[in-house]
């Protein structure tokens, strides 16, 4: 049986070193997009064998922010699996017992060589101008000088034989076939002296006892593949499909996307590396997912903005580009905006709620929901919300400062004039509704002498107190007329309280 008509089984194995980067969330959103086109299983393991980076708290944001962008995984921490345990420092046994064998078998040795034996080499290499690396001075001590070394209790690692000479030639789903020259490559460390193993031994060995079809990771392993590769070859056992998937690279194309150095936009802002930013921005996971599919893979058609349901039916590999591909953030507040309005009202409103709540404002759930129809079309993220619309939730209402009042080419004459006159047409209106709001202001606005623009614009800051909000008569309406006209007063009064003091 080969892998390509195995049972489709895929994995993402992130580090708990801290957040997760949004290329990792590409990563393990290309594997669950893959495994869920072909009906198979994606695995969740999580691979801390290096403990001087390890962040107790990062399986937890690991775990968060997959879930907040709809990647479940079959397998894995708390789902639980045949396969298991998925974390990797509860598995010791397995990579001891394997790094063993490659030994037993002539495939691995035992190096004794000190931090400081290692450091002399590589500045002899250095100053000979050679390439760094390991001399594979233990490479052939004889099992009789292994074993007086342990005897006298000197510690060792493992490190794996790779071919002297020759060529290891890897294939790849996105990038077809490479050959290595076996001359370059170096004897990695596959077993460290504390027992833990490297990445190197630990992902090739889950890989095999998980039954993995398909290793899809960042194109940053590719220099490591012929190691691996070898290793492979060494236990004889089935590989799995390989694709590196590309790099996404800083906005400006130059660079790849790194917390370390953050890139910023064309306006020097800078743009987030890192998964729960974005959660934290007010993101749809729906346009995340949509944004980072579409960050190396083509959906066709031309078309950019698309459902999961949609990019499961169509993923596959033939569509992954090896280029590596600039991170287009403008297109992700497009997409996101996109998907805000292909949202339901009451979805909209749900997820608008804890958002609003997060800004200290008290909500009312019934008020929200005649809200979120005005704001749909008009907010990028979920966060915008609260510039925008915020004031419909504030338990006391500031009224606006009289420099706030007047609009363009308006005094402060023609701005007490205003909100006079529309406080007592509005006060005449049996029916406050939207139209009649409309037609009655539209008519002030011409007896005025002043465009729609100016009158309408000085009601707008009277009753919400800000120059930007939702569409005028709309808020007027779920304000409700009391309110309104108490909030138009308000400002005049404040306007006549300025007046009175410059007197």
């Amino acid at each position: 049986m080969t892998a390509t008509n195995r049972a489709v089984r895929t994995r993402f194995a992130p580090s708990p070193t801290g957040s997760l980067h949004i290329g990792g969330l590409r990563t393990a959103l290309f594997n669950w997009l893959y495994a869920r086109h072909y009906n198979g299983q994606f695995i969740l393991r999580i691979e801390d064998t290096d403990q001087k980076r390890f962040d107790p708290t990062a399986l937890e944001t690991l775990v968060e922010a997959l879930r907040w962008a709809g990647l479940q995984w079959d397998e894995g921490p708390e789902a639980g699996g045949a396969y298991g345990p998925y974390v990797q420092s509860e598995r010791l046994e397995h990579y001891q017992q394997r790094a063993q064998w490659l030994v037993d078998n002539g495939k691995a040795y035992k190096c004794f060589c000190t931090p400081e034996r290692l450091r002399k080499v590589n500045e002899e290499k250095e100053a000979r101008k050679e390439p760094s690396g390991y001399d594979r001075h233990c490479r052939t001590l004889t099992s009789e000088q292994v074993a007086e070394k342990e005897a006298n209790g000197e510690t060792y690692v493992i490190r794996f034989k790779m071919p002297l000479d020759g060529e290891t030639v890897v294939r790849d789903a996105i990038r077809g076939e490479t050959a290595f020259d076996n001359t370059t490559q170096q004897d990695a460390v596959i077993l460290k002296s504390d027992g833990f193993p490297t990445y190197h031994l630990a992902h090739v060995v889950d890989d095999y006892l998980m039954e993995i079809s398909h290793v899809m990771r960042a194109v940053e392993w590719f220099p490591s593949f012929p190691l691996h590769w070898q290793i492979w070859e060494a236990f004889g056992w089935e590989k799995p499909v390989f694709a590196h998937l590309p790099v996404m690279l800083n906005p400006n194309g130059k660079g790849k996307m790194s917390k370390r150095n953050p890139p910023k936009d064309k306006f020097g802002n800078i743009i987030p590396v890192m998964v729960h930013d974005y959660m934290r921005g007010g993101y749809l996971p729906e346009a995340m997912g949509n944004f980072l599919a579409n960050i190396g893979w083509n959906f066709g058609e031309d078309r950019e903005f698309f459902s999961m349901a949609e990019a499961i039916e169509r993923f596959d590999l033939d569509r992954v580009n090896p280029a590596n591909s600039a991170f287009p953030t403008e297109k992700l507040e497009w997409l996101n905006g996109e998907h805000i309005r292909h949202l339901a009202t009451e979805e909209l409103a749900r997820r608008l709620k804890p958002v609003l709540e997060a800004a200290g404002l008290e909500v009312n759930v019934e008020v929200l929901l005649k809200v979120t129809p005005q704001v749909q079309s008009r907010i990028k993220t979920l966060n915008d919300v609260v510039p925008l619309a915020g004031f419909f939730f504030k338990e006391t209402f500031t009224p606006p400062t009289p420099e706030q009042l007047p609009q363009k080419k308006m005094d402060v004459a023609q701005t007490r004039l205003v909100l006079e006159k529309a406080h007592e047409r509005l006060s005449e209106l049996n029916d406050f509704s939207l139209e009649n709001q409309h037609s009655t202001m539209e008519s002030l606005a011409g007896e005025l002498g002043l465009s729609n623009g100016q009158l309408f614009g000085v009601l707008r800051v009277a009753v919400t107190g800000q120059q930007i909000s939702t569409p005028l008569f709309e808020t007027m309406d779920i304000l409700g007329q009391a309110v309104s006209l108490e909030r138009i007063k308000l400002a005049l009064e404040s306007l006549t309280n300025e007046a009175q003091k410059a007197l």
